[in-house]
């Protein structure tokens, strides 16, 4: 036993007991009674400050403090939120972390506001260090899913499992380098399978750049698993900010990049190649019969590009773009302006637009229908650095195309062949089997009639490649095709349209321009819902009736018991209100019911002056109808009652979103709701209905992940670039997925907004299947209920929301005829899905 009586050694000083400071203990004191002073009044800055102030002076009281410190922090974030003090909520953020720098909720909470500002990178590192501390925090998770899907796109993916692709890139770079190309500069290099690929092929220095963060993390990650990282070095910069020989020693023989979108030049290549020209490219080959040595001249592959376009008819397109309805909801829509999307058709830049969106046309719910052969718009040389500085001035070039089918011109769908060499290219067209889409410049719709010439103009003045139709010619005549078509020419003439705009252009004030306003491209399609706005029409008619006969039943009792209260609640208009996202017409519609007053949350004031004109002309009184928005500061402040006599007969929620998933928070502010309604009042919709089946699908697998056990060209890649795999596939067309069903849909989950105690958070479902094949994924949609019989399904062609899916990890083996459990998790907004063989002993998901 140790001498307990024994001397301390020489040289040693006993540490003294930590003796009370009186002054110290009450400050803490005092301080902790104010901050929860603070927090019982909802001063949450000043107690953020006193919570500050105890913890440092008191670490020992962090535990005791935690929840409460976590609390003050995310209200007082909110308000800071709220008036647009950014720095002052990440600097409370980061003091926060001072304190607490293995939080797991306090570093998903700040992810997720760098997530709403635009700070992706940042968001994926606070996720992941939240999952890193708790791998089960399903928040963390569902964030962290949320954010993969913006910084690994699934093309990435597709990309790596597109081995023909693969396959001609490293060709084209294994012959350059063969040839002499022995330094190399790979610019965007994404996983750095191209500079890999160069490594690989004997170049003696490679070098590669992104600007992604987390592309680059993995960048770096992938050529340290394939033994190249003393090799290879990869610079988290833009090319173009790239010096010689600041960052790279000399010049190089070769550049290799991909950075080209469905549009070809969307992502920066011809200033990126004019700058690598100029900086960091050796010079070219001057001539076809020059010999000289390939290490002392400059290449780049891809070697060109050949741009093609054909007009197409298509309705999915036309419904995204254009208002095509005359009426919504019982509202006509001659009022409405002119309504855009935020793609352009015009050929000159406008840097509000976009000049093109993206598709696959092979996917396009109804197809499409081409109206001219298609054509070549443009070539390209990325060898020549005189026509790459040229080509935004280029003179306007206008093609002239034979109209071979009759049909409405909705849009010119664009394709290319990249040209990576002499003798190989790569085609993005739409008959391809290619992981590209097509690049879509929506037109105005006329119906064009063979024998008739469209006149389209190609032009590239802001290094964007942009293509408008300008003109018809038809029987020697010209017909332009402005914003304004004549409706002889229109499939779908609108005469009251046409009265307001012939009336609009008789101004005396010439300088007035007519109404117009963007709109999303699924606020436009929501727009042509006619369905939903017809059915919602009816549903709320219905309840505004039910409660017209209630009060007249409280009239008649009151004319025996006089009751003031009853009688000013009869005499008072229905409150409705709508807390839609974006642009929505239910509050006009509801104000349109007679004796209701409607809330809208419509923000955008280009948005708002569209809903009062079709007020006014709808014969609506502006009395009737409220921006809600225009007097609140937060989401959170639109639930609350309209007046202090009555609370609301109905509430809009918006439960679904576009690309299929189900509403953060949807059931919070369900429950929310529901405390805010009068006797006999309802929310729409009423009860959500999630339904799917099983199916077999190659190319949602293909999206997905790096597929198969071989490494990609002999490289080390999927075990990295799979950690970014998300298990639910969103902005689906089921229609036109490429799958085998293997099960008849059914009922996987009820979401009811009425009714709190019929809500569950798992459910298992049986079913069986009709077909043999390999289970890879549960795609999902809603029947989505205004009320007990009136209802709206995501999955009609058309509706303007798409579809999900989860995608199962390991493909699930299933013969004709047997059973199939699935359990089907909610976990706030987020379905997850797990399958197994009835009787079968393994289970995945």
């Amino acid at each position: 036993m140790p001498n307990a009586s024994a001397k301390p050694k020489h040289g040693r000083r006993t540490r003294r007991r930590h003796r009370p400071d009186p002054a110290r203990n009450e400050l803490v004191s005092s301080s902790l009674e104010s901050a929860q002073q603070c927090l019982f009044s909802q001063d949450y800055g000043t107690a953020f400050v006193h919570y500050l102030l105890v913890l440092n002076l008191a670490p020992v009281l962090k535990d005791f403090a935690k929840e409460s410190f976590r609390f003050t922090l995310f209200k007082w974030a909110e308000e800071l939120d709220s008036v647009g003090r950014i720095q002052d909520l990440f600097d409370c953020y980061e003091q926060a972390l001072e304190l607490y720098p293995a939080d797991e909720v306090i570093l998903n909470s700040m992810g997720e506001h760098l997530f709403r500002m635009g700070f992706r990178d940042e968001a994926a590192g606070h996720f992941h260090k939240a999952l890193k501390l708790r791998p089960d925090f399903p928040e963390a998770r569902e964030n962290f899913y949320r954010v993969a899907n913006w910084l690994v796109e699934r093309w990435h993916f597709l990309m790596l499992n597109d081995h023909g692709r693969n396959r001609k890139y490293q060709q084209a770079i294994q012959k350059a380098v063969q040839n002499g190309c022995n330094t190399v500069l790979d610019i965007g290099t994404g996983t750095g399978i191209l500079g890999m690929c160069a490594k690989k092929a004997g170049a003696a220095e490679v070098y590669a750049c992104e600007l992604s963060k987390t592309m680059y993390e993995l960048a770096c990650e992938v050529v340290t698993a394939n033994g190249m990282d003393g090799s290879i070095k990869i610079l988290h910069m833009k090319s173009l900010d790239m010096e010689v020989p600041k960052d790279i020693p000399q010049r190089v023989s070769l550049v290799v990049t991909e950075t080209v979108d469905a549009g070809l030049f969307g992502e920066g290549i011809i200033e990126s190649l004019i700058h690598a020209w100029h900086h960091l490219l050796l010079p070219p080959q001057r001539g076809e019969n020059e010999f000289r040595d390939h290490s002392a001249t400059g290449r780049v592959i891809p070697a060109g590009a050949t741009v093609f376009s054909m007009a197409v008819e298509c309705l999915e397109i036309r419904r995204h773009h254009r208002l095509c309805v005359t009426e919504v909801g019982g509202l006509s829509m001659a009022a409405a302006g002119e309504l855009q999307s935020p793609v352009s058709c015009s050929s000159e830049p406008d840097d509000s637009m976009e000049p093109y969106t993206t598709e696959r046309l092979s996917r396009l719910p109804g197809g499409y229908k081409p109206l001219t052969e298609p054509f070549t718009a443009l070539n390209i040389d990325f060898n020549n650095v005189q026509e790459l500085e040229g080509l935004s001035s280029r003179e306007v070039q206008e093609i002239r195309l034979p109209v071979t089918q009759e049909g409405v011109l909705d849009a010119l769908a664009v394709w290319f062949q990249l040209h990576l060499d002499e003798e190989s290219s790569l085609s993005t067209g739409p008959q391809e089997d290619t992981c590209w889409e097509q690049a879509i410049y929506p037109e105005h719709s006329f119906v064009l009639k063979p024998g008739d010439e469209l006149i389209v103009e190609v032009s590239c003045r802001d290094a964007y490649l942009r293509l408008c139709s300008v003109a018809v010619l038809r029987d020697g005549h010209k017909i332009p095709l402005d914003k304004h078509v004549d409706s002889q020419y229109s499939r779908n003439p609108n005469p009251e349209a046409e009265l307001c705009s012939a009336l609009a252009c008789l101004q005396t004030d010439q300088s007035q321009t007519k109404d117009f306003c963007v709109l999303e491209c699924s606020e436009m399609a929501l727009l042509n819902n006619q369905e939903y706005h017809l059915s919602f029409c009816i549903a709320l008619a219905k309840l505004i009736s039910q409660l017209k006969v209630k009060y007249q039943n409280l009239e008649q009792e009151c004319a025996f018991q006089p009751d003031p209260t009853v009688s000013a609640n009869c005499s008072s208009m229905f409150y409705v209100l709508d807390v839609s996202e974006g642009f929505s017409l239910l509050s006009l519609i509801a104000a349109s019911q007679g004796h209701v007053k409607a809330f809208s949350s419509v923000e955008k004031t280009k948005q708002q002056e569209v809903l009062k004109r079709l007020a006014r002309s709808n014969n609506i009184s502006e009395q009737r109808l409220e921006f809600w928005l225009n007097h609140t500061e937060d989401e959170q402040g639109m639930l609350q009652r309209p007046s202090r006599e009555k609370l609301w007969s109905a509430i809009i929620l918006d439960c679904v979103e576009t690309c299929g998933l189900i509403r953060q928070k949807l059931m919070e502010k369900a429950s929310l709701a529901r405390c805010l309604l009068e006797e006999g009042g309802h929310i729409f919709p009423a009860k959500i209905m999630v339904y799917g089946m099983l199916v077999e699908s190659d190319t949602l697998l293909l999206e997905s992940a790096v597929q198969g056990q071989e490494p990609t060209l002999g490289f080390n890649i999927a075990p990295f670039i799979n950690q970014f795999t998300v298990p639910v596939h969103v902005f689906l067309d089921f229609s036109t997925l490429e799958c085998r069903h293997l099960s008849e849909s059914v009922e996987l989950f009820v979401l009811d907004l009425m009714d709190t105690n019929a809500n569950y958070i798992h459910r298992e479902v049986k079913l069986q299947a009709t077909s043999a094949g390999r289970i890879t994924a549960i795609p999902f949609w809603y029947h989505i209920y205004l009320d007990q019989e009136i209802s709206v399904s995501t999955l009609n062609q058309n509706s303007h929301w798409k579809q999900a899916a989860v995608v199962l990890q390991q493909p699930l083996e299933v013969r004709a005829g047997e059973w199939v459990r699935l359990a089907v998790k909610l976990h706030k907004s987020t379905i997850s899905i797990s399958a197994h063989i009835e009787n079968a002993p393994g289970q995945m998901e």
